[in-house]
């Protein structure tokens, strides 16, 4: 993978995203709580690659992305 890519950078922030909600997804599931929102929030993550453009600007900064906002 050629790291000038914007979608390897994309990847990477979501990866990073995804990771941070792993506990709280395995505390719902144990729990038995409604984890509907994060669900379509880790979603909505998984799905960025195909439903953004991202593009880096002159500074390397990953443009032209729509992050989903996580669930309180």
């Amino acid at each position: 993978m050629n790291i000038s890519d914007p979608l390897h950078y994309l990847r990477k922030e979501r990866n990073l995203l995804l990771n941070v909600t792993d506990w709280e997804m395995m505390k719902a599931l144990e729990t038995g709580s409604d984890a509907t929102a994060l669900k379509e929030y880790r979603q909505a993550l998984r799905d960025l690659p195909k439903t953004s453009s991202p593009k880096l600007d002159e500074n390397g900064e990953l443009t032209n992305v729509t992050w989903p906002t996580k669930p309180e």
